[in-house]
């Protein structure tokens, strides 16, 4: 709330009214029991650090918005970028900004009597709930970076889709790796003895698929993963192959062409490059 001299459409408040008002809301705060009821007064440390602080830890916060103070609005921000249980308060009159329109705010008549004992009534009743739910939400920030559909989750899939991308390159770039191995190592096999060979420098990448393996960001079945896992130790084997091709190259080319053959590798890998294709459509289309 303020603590000096504001302006508003109702008026001029004076210091001594907001003195004089915190005093008044907190004698009916603290008739819920025992409370420690404070404005945000520093000490010794900088007075921002500990508005900060008050605002980030407190379990209930109330929040007066009467003449639209700017401090008082910058706060409320603060306090519901961070943590819900936060109760809104404005002398009845007081036109709300549109973002404040959806929140229960509670308005109060200082006179006459009959309608400040109402306001008591449902202000004691507004923190008490805080205290009673605190994970109820009302703060309008956090519900909107939090869940399918919120802010977090548009976050979330622009990543989802960033990994995708290095996934597939990574894929394309292994798939041809596993192409030149294959050719090379047909070819080296038809040679001669005294014949040069050709060895296929390229490794296969695994940055990407390892993420994936270990993250599991994308919502798909366990199948799934397990088809990912069968990739990646593939990727592992032939890269520790292809580092002993060149000192070994009769053994390590009849491995090579055994595995290609037998396991089918070449399927493997456009399997899972068709499965991360069809994985990208799908967060594509996510709300």
């Amino acid at each position: 709330m303020p603590f000096s001299e504001t302006q508003g459409t109702l008026g001029t408040h004076t210091q001594a009214y907001w003195t004089q008002h915190y005093n008044l809301l907190k004698k009916v705060i603290e008739e819920l029991g025992d409370l420690d009821v404070h404005r945000s007064e520093p000490l010794r440390e900088n007075i921002l650090k500990a508005i900060v602080a008050d605002l980030v830890v407190s379990d209930v916060v109330v929040a007066e918005l009467t003449d639209f103070n700017a401090n008082v609005f910058w706060e409320l921000g603060v306090r519901q970028s961070f943590k819900h249980g936060t109760v809104t308060i404005a002398e009845h009159g007081t036109d709300l900004p549109f973002d404040q329109m959806e929140k229960a705010t509670q308005f109060y008549r200082a006179a006459p009597a009959a309608e400040w004992e109402d306001f008591r009534t449902r202000l004691k009743a507004a923190v008490k709930d805080c205290l009673e739910n605190p994970n109820k939400p009302d703060s309008p920030v956090l519900d909107n970076i939090a869940g399918r559909g919120t802010i977090f989750e548009l976050f979330r899939k622009d990543e989802t889709l960033r990994r995708i991308d290095a996934l597939q390159s990574q894929m394309n770039h292994n798939s041809a790796v596993l192409a030149n191995v294959e050719k090379n190592a047909k070819a080296n096999q038809e040679k001669k003895k005294e014949e040069l060979r050709a060895y296929s420098t390229g490794r296969f990448q695994i940055a990407a698929t390892e993420l994936l393996v270990t993250n599991r960001y994308l919502d798909e079945e366990p199948e799934f993963y397990d088809s990912v896992e069968v990739y990646y130790g593939w990727l592992v084997r032939l890269n520790s192959q292809l580092n002993f091709w060149e000192p070994n190259p009769d053994g390590t080319e009849k491995w090579l062409l055994n595995m290609i053959g037998n396991f089918n590798l070449k399927k493997l890998f456009s399997d899972m490059e068709e499965n991360a294709a069809h994985a990208r459509k799908e967060v594509e289309t996510r709300v």
